[in-house]
């Protein structure tokens, strides 16, 4: 198992040399606390840089509750502040926009054999530095386990999602944003998790792409100590 999740790192070592100096990363901490097997919270915390490890101009904060319907359904409640800096470096002011933001989700679980499916559908109410405005998320996410059935310590696994941005202003199609990586159930409560996002952003003022790597932290508190362990960022 050591010999595979070398392999992933060494993999995506020769993906970062082989990319030009604006390949950016991304960055995120995760800790879920289960309190029961309905209700959990959860709180996260991304920064993301225009170049890798540099030039640092985002970062987002926030937290909120979960409620299981059953196995396969549950909805989600969550606030957070989000930061975009204009200036050059890292962290530099001016803002280029800050951001409070509500959001309710759903989201739906499908098994087919190893392979775990995730529909996610989220609305946001998005307070920001030119106005207010409503946003509409679906994410479609799949992640296979390679070396058993079950989300269990020891597991490696492959994750892929691809999720449409669409808002009540024109045009209404905003963002689209592809991930494909591998992840490592290191303990019952830490997974790490890395791979490589393509952002494209279709508004009028900011159209264009950016890629990252994006190297995640999970930290899964459950109360139960034999619960599947599904990683899953709030992003």
């Amino acid at each position: 198992m050591k010999l595979k999740v070398t392999i992933v790192v060494l993999l995506l070592s020769q993906f970062v040399f082989a990319q030009d100096k604006d390949l950016g990363s991304w960055h995120v901490v995760n800790a879920q606390l289960s309190l029961n097997d309905k209700w959990e919270a959860f709180t996260e915390l991304q920064t993301r840089s225009n170049r890798f490890f540099d030039d640092f101009f985002y970062y987002e904060i926030k937290g909120g509750v979960s409620y299981s319907i059953n196995s396969n359904f549950s909805v989600l409640v969550g606030v957070g502040r989000y930061a975009t800096y204009a200036g050059e470096g890292n962290f530099v002011k001016p803002f280029g926009n800050e951001e409070f933001r509500i959001w309710q989700q759903l989201t739906m679980n499908q098994y087919l054999d190893r392979l775990k499916i995730e529909h996610r559908y989220r609305a946001e109410q998005k307070w920001m530095t030119d106005g207010y405005r409503n946003r509409f998320r679906y994410r479609l996410n799949a992640m296979l386990p390679l070396n058993g059935a079950r989300l269990v310590p020891g597991t490696l696994y492959l994750n892929a999602y691809d999720e449409v941005f669409l808002n009540n202003k024109v045009p209404h199609f905003e963002r689209n944003r592809f991930f494909a990586g591998a992840g490592y159930i290191l303990t019952p409560v830490t997974t790490v998790q890395a791979g490589y996002v393509n952002q494209y952003n279709y508004t009028l003022n900011k159209r264009g792409g950016k890629n990252f790597l994006q190297f995640s932290l999970m930290l899964q508190f459950e109360y139960d100590e034999e619960r599947e362990r599904i990683p899953h960022l709030m992003d």
